[in-house]
């Protein structure tokens, strides 16, 4: 035999005999929908190729002096990873010698996004790796880095993409990214594909 709890028809009798209405039964509001993420696993492939390139490089950003060292090269790269990689080779001459660099960059398809980390052949040291994204043909990657003792914000900009020709350049930032000065800029002309 089942035995019914009086308290709940109780408390509706006597809220009816009051004149209390009971509150309306919660509606249940549909959750935003999920922001989607676009794939940006060919984001690079412009990359792809042989490039001939034009380096200035700004040994004091901060100084406020935007003078460098101009340098002129080769850079090459080549696909990975069925294109979710790619290495780029980097030999140039300027004032002060040859310099050689190698950038590995990794596409991450759970983050849609992109890393890239550098390394300078006269030191083997493996860079700060900065990662970001692309929005309307704009690739920007992002990292916090240790300059002369200092921690600054790191912006490495892929732009002006075109299919033989494109503009990269690295800045940094002392105040939390209120403002930029360029430490790296790099004009590259395709040679070959």
């Amino acid at each position: 035999m089942t035995t019914l709890n009086p308290l709940p028809l109780a408390a509706c009798l006597l809220s009816t005999a009051l004149g209390v209405s009971a509150p309306p039964p919660a509606v249940a509001t549909p959750a935003a929908p999920a922001a989607v993420l676009r794939d940006g696993a060919h984001d690079f492939d412009f990359n792809v190729g042989t490039w001939k390139t034009h380096i200035r490089r700004v040994a004091e950003p901060f100084s406020g002096d935007p003078r460098g060292t101009e340098l002129n090269g080769t850079v090459t790269v080549h696909k990975i990873w069925d294109g979710r990689g790619q290495v780029e080779e980097i030999e140039a001459d300027g004032p002060k010698g040859h310099w050689e660099g190698l950038t590995l960059f990794v596409y991450n398809p759970q983050a849609r996004q992109w890393t890239q980390a550098f390394i300078d052949s006269s030191d083997g040291v493996v860079s700060t790796p900065v990662i970001g994204e692309f929005h309307d043909g704009r690739g920007e990657l992002y990292a916090q880095e240790s300059f002369r003792g200092r921690t600054v914000l790191i912006r490495a900009t892929w732009s002006d993409i075109k299919p033989d020709s494109h503009h990269f350049q690295e800045d940094l930032s002392a105040d939390g990214g209120r403002s930029w000065v360029p430490a790296f800029v790099a004009e590259l002309t395709r040679v070959a594909p």
